[in-house]
Order: C-alpha cells, then sequence, then structure tokens
C-alpha cells in the first residue's frame, strides 16, 4: 500500500475509532488535574497549550505514529535540503534558506546574501535622505504596490512591529495598496506629494495585473508632474521581482531592481526582498530580527521530536480536528491590536497552500483538507461572532494567540499604570475566552435558563507569546508556515502551488473587452447570468455617460438648441 492518501495509513484508521470514544472537555480535566502541565510545548518565545484540544495520551500516541507513517521527519528534512518538495512546479520551496545565517546557507544560495546586502543599501539611502525625488527633496513616504504575499505579510509585520521603529526610519510614511479597483490609490494619492513618494512594485512575476495596473496608474499620475520619464523611474520607482527581464522592460533601471527566485512561493517571500517595505518602515536590523527569530524555530521544526514540535503538534491536531471529529472552521484570534492583520495572512498562507481536492501526483482525493479559516483581534470578535462559537450549531476549533507582557518598557509614560491594566483585562478575556469554550457552563454557575446555556466542548489552542517583538513574531510566523507543510504531508497534497488561482484571472483577460463601452463583440457565447450583467452594466455605464455630458456647459447650449 503506498499510503500517498491520509486514508491509507494504519494510525488513521485506529484515530477514527477513538473519535467515537471521546470524552468531553470538562470529563478529561476532571479525570486528570496535570492535564495542562502535560499538554504544553515549549519553542523559543513561544509556548503552546493544548491542554484544550480533545485529545487523550491514547489519540497523542495515534498521532505520533502517523507523523512516523507520513515520513514527515524525512520531508522535513527534505524541505530544507533544497529537494523537489513542489512537484507539480518541479522545484525546491526554500524560503528557510531566506532567513538562515549566512554560515549556513546552502551551496549556491550566496545570492540570498546578495541581495540582503542590496536591500539593505536602498534602505540606508531611503533613511538618510541620499535618495531624493525629481525634484531634490527627500523622500518622506513610501508605498507598496503588491498584492497577495507581496502585500499581506509586509503589511501585517509592519503594523505588528510599528512601536520597535528605529530613530532612522520614524520620518517615513509607508502605505500599502493592492486592491485592483484603484480605491486605495485614490485614497493616497489625494494627499500624497509627488515630488518625495517612492513606489515600490513588488510582484514576483511582474506580470500580476493588479499590481501593473497600480504602478501604470501612479506613473501616469507623476508624469503629470515631471515629463521625464527616465528621471521619475530613476528617482521613485523600485521593483523586486524574480523577473529581472521585465522589471527592465518596464523601465526600471538595474540599480532600482531587487531579486528573489521562483522557488520562493508568494506566500512565503516576506522573508526575501519582498520584505523592503518591512525594513524601510521599521529599520534593517529590525528585519535581520524578525529572520533571526523564523531560523530559530526553523531549527526546533527540523529537529524536535513528533510530540515535542510545536508546529507538527498544531498540524496534528488540525488533521485530528477536520478529519476525525469533523470541524471544518477555524477561528484564528489574536488577543492583541498589533496583530491585526495576522488573521488575514493566515487565510492566505493556509487555505492557498492546503486548499486542495487532489494529492501531489494529481489523483483525487475522498477527504477534506484545509478548514475555512478566519478571524479577528480576539476582544473585537467577541463583540461580533463569538455567540456563534458559544451557542451556534457546528464546532469550530480555534486558536487563541497573546502575549504575557506588554507596556513593560514604557514606565515612563504618562499613562504606564492604566496600559499595563488594560493589557490585564486583555489576558482575563483571552482566558475566560478559551475557558469558557472548553467548559460552557462547567465554567460558572449552573443554570436552567435554556436562553444561558453553554455546551462547551469547542476546541483551541492557546499560543502564548513572552512579548510581541521582532524575533517572536518571526517565530509565530515560521509556526504557522511549518504547520501548514505539515499538514499537508498527513493529506499527501502540495502545499506550494495554486493553480485554482490562476482561473479566474485568465478568464477576467477575456472578459474585459467585453466591458469597453465602444466595444462590438458578441456575447451570445457567455453563460446567461454573465451576459446579462454585462449588459446591465453598459446600461448603468452609458446612462451615467449620457448624464455627463449633458452637464458640460456646450453640451447643454447644443442640447437647448436642438
Amino acid at each position: 500500500m503506498s499510503q500517498e492518501f491520509l486514508t491509507e495509513r494504519p494510525a488513521f484508521a485506529r484515530l477514527q475509532a477513538l473519535a467515537g470514544q471521546q470524552k468531553t472537555l470538562v470529563n478529561l480535566f476532571s479525570a486528570d488535574p496535570y492535564r495542562a502541565q502535560k499538554m504544553q510545548i515549549a519553542a523559543g518565545p513561544l509556548m503552546l497549550d493544548f491542554s484544550k484540544q480533545r485529545v487523550d495520551a491514547r489519540v497523542l500516541s495515534e498521532l505520533e505514529k502517523l507523523a512516523v507513517e507520513a515520513n514527515l521527519p524525512g520531508r522535513i528534512e527534505q524541505l530544507f535540503t533544497g529537494e523537489e518538495v513542489n512537484t507539480s512546479e518541479k522545484r525546491a520551496a526554500l524560503h528557510t534558506a531566506l532567513r538562515a545565517p549566512a554560515y549556513k546557507r546552502l551551496p549556491g544560495l550566496e545570492a540570498v546574501d546578495t541581495q540582503l546586502d542590496r536591500m539593505e543599501k536602498l534602505v540606508n539611502q531611503v533613511q538618510t535622505g541620499c535618495w531624493r525625488g525629481f525634484s531634490g527633496k527627500k523622500i518622506t513616504d513610501v508605498v507598496n504596490l503588491g498584492v497577495g504575499g507581496s502585500d499581506l505579510g509586509p503589511l501585517m509585520v509592519t503594523q505588528a512591529l510599528r512601536e520597535y521603529t528605529l530613530p532612522i526610519a520614524k520620518h517615513l510614511r509607508v502605505h500599502f495598496a493592492s486592491t485592483i479597483d484603484g480605491s486605495q490609490l485614490f485614497d493616497l494619492l489625494d494627499y500624497l506629494d509627488p515630488e518625495t513618494t517612492l513606489f515600490v512594485i513588488s510582484s514576483k512575476s511582474f506580470t500580476t495585473i493588479d499590481t501593473l495596473s497600480n504602478a501604470d496608474t501612479v506613473r501616469s499620475w507623476l508624469s503629470s508632474y515631471c515629463q521625464d520619464r527616465k528621471l521619475l523611474h530613476r528617482c521613485h520607482f523600485i521593483g523586486v521581482s524574480a523577473s529581472k527581464d521585465k522589471m527592465t522592460a518596464w523601465g526600471l533601471p538595474e540599480a532600482n531592481q531587487l531579486y528573489f527566485w521562483d522557488w520562493v512561493g508568494g506566500r512565503f517571500s516576506l522573508w526575501s526582498t519582498i520584505g523592503l517595505p518591512i525594513a524601510l518602515s521599521l529599520g534593517m536590523p529590525v528585519f535581520r530580527e524578525l529572520l533571526a527569530g523564523a531560523h530559530a524555530l526553523d531549527e526546533h521544526f527540523r529537529t524536535a521530536a513528533p510530540l515535542e514540535n510545536l508546529p507538527m503538534m498544531l498540524a496534528l491536531l488540525g488533521v485530528w480536528n477536520v478529519n476525525c471529529l469533523n470541524i471544518k472552521a477555524h477561528a484564528i484570534l489574536p488577543y492583541d491590536g498589533r496583530l491585526k492583520a495576522f488573521p488575514s495572512y493566515l487565510e492566505q498562507l493556509e487555505m492557498e497552500s492546503n486548499g486542495k481536492s487532489v494529492t501531489a501526483s494529481g489523483k483525487p482525493l475522498d477527504y477534506s483538507t484545509c478548514p475555512v479559516l478566519w478571524g479577528e483581534i480576539g476582544a473585537n470578535a467577541q463583540h461580533a461572532f463569538y455567540q456563534l462559537l458559544h451557542q451556534g450549531t457546528q464546532p469550530v476549533a480555534s486558536d487563541f494567540i497573546v502575549a504575557a507582557r506588554r507596556y513593560d518598557n514604557a514606565c515612563d509614560y504618562a499613562h504606564y499604570e492604566e496600559l499595563v491594566a488594560q493589557h490585564e483585562l486583555n489576558l482575563a478575556n483571552c482566558l475566560a475566552q478559551s475557558r469558557v469554550l472548553a467548559l460552557g457552563n462547567a465554567a460558572v454557575e449552573p443554570t436552567d435558563n435554556p436562553y444561558r446555556q453553554y455546551p462547551g466542548n469547542q476546541p483551541s489552542s492557546t499560543l502564548l507569546l513572552d512579548r510581541l517583538d521582532p524575533t517572536s513574531l518571526g517565530a509565530l510566523i515560521a509556526t504557522y508556515e511549518h504547520k501548514v507543510f505539515a499538514q499537508a504531508c498527513l493529506w499527501g497534497i502540495n502545499p506550494f502551488d495554486q493553480w485554482g488561482v490562476e482561473l479566474g484571472k485568465q478568464v477576467a483577460k477575456e472578459l474585459q473587452p467585453y466591458l469597453n463601452l465602444e466595444s462590438s463583440l458578441d456575447s451570445s457565447d457567455l453563460d446567461s447570468s454573465t451576459r446579462e450583467l454585462l449588459q446591465r452594466v453598459e446600461c448603468l455605464r452609458s446612462a451615467s455617460q449620457l448624464v455627463r455630458q449633458l452637464d458640460a456647459p456646450d453640451a447643454v447650449s447644443q442640447e437647448v438648441k436642438r
């Protein structure tokens, strides 16, 4: 038996049998007063408490056997040594090499350090004021033009670590624009100064229509202030891509180009030169601390045994919840306002990676893979969707993320004591919510009121950080990256391709000509819904255009004459 499929592995069959025998979390905690001490894993600045997951010693033993049967230790080594783990695209996935120190760099990857050094040079030029706009003024604003992994990762990190901004970077304002409809640019260009704004075009292929349409709009905007296109390209654009030729064809001089490689997946790319906005916003030393934190977690993932391996445990628990307990929804609940973009970042990381329905060799699956992932800052989510978590009709697994310490370096701040008290309230809310999700009414006084019944037994894990800083954030991100890879190995899928993203883009290009008001294309071959929507859009746009013409003074006078 090949054991390519999760369902072919003997341990999985035993896990399914155990799922039908599981006790409630109330009973599991009652049966073992030391349960929490037995079900925690530490890795650097992170500690995982998984005692509120619906597992016992028998389940953990079979999960460990499942990891061995799936050859997780061997697959992890293949990831780190540059073997062809991205089977459909026939290449390695070496994002971990981007954050390894130079003395641990794999042979042939010396260019990683070359590009980091080039990035640092550009960052220093901008932050020190040596980089000037077309009129000779210093750069005050940077706008990152990217989408997906070229946007979500850098955006999330810059928001999370803003308080660690180095003095040299504090004068720079860094913005992000990703939407293809131009709405973010519309807001930004209204107040940005064209003489002091630098744009970073971040695109692995340098063909992404969302990003290039924004870049073309920005170039047009700048050209109305300076007609010298070469000067504009040299002073106001930096390109970050795996395609040097396409950056050059767009007009970017070589000195304004930063590179990364085909083996860097977009959602794993913030560790590469795609992290330029992070370094510009916070400082290059902060970016290097982020890399170091991720690398330390890499070493843990590579060497720790399955039941002592933090990312692997998250992966095993996820498979147990999805495939044995039939829990198909997963909430990410950071109790830290600085991590407001973290759930969105993980939505892409997990669902784009593991939202697959065929094995790595292309065979159809008959079991579930990635759950639906969503989330929000915990304190906000309590007033939004926690009602469903506590009293809804479907099971949901949750990850609580919180830092033990906050504001301990702000003791000279005027409202230090009030801020510390707020953090204590935040911690209390985090611990209370996971407790009630697990234990339900057993966590409070019993009641006969049917509206106040809390069934509990909703599984959750808590990731406790010492404090949120560049090192711990790097470790946290790497934890979820490795969880995704380990789960993919267990499910028998390839987490490094994303063919499902491509078809929609292709069809959009085919439909775009139909939206030209002067188009004479025949839409009869389209489905009736798309055809009717196109016709409705055309009618609304034509009517709007006529109103604008009638509102014009010349048009009004001509209409009166007629």
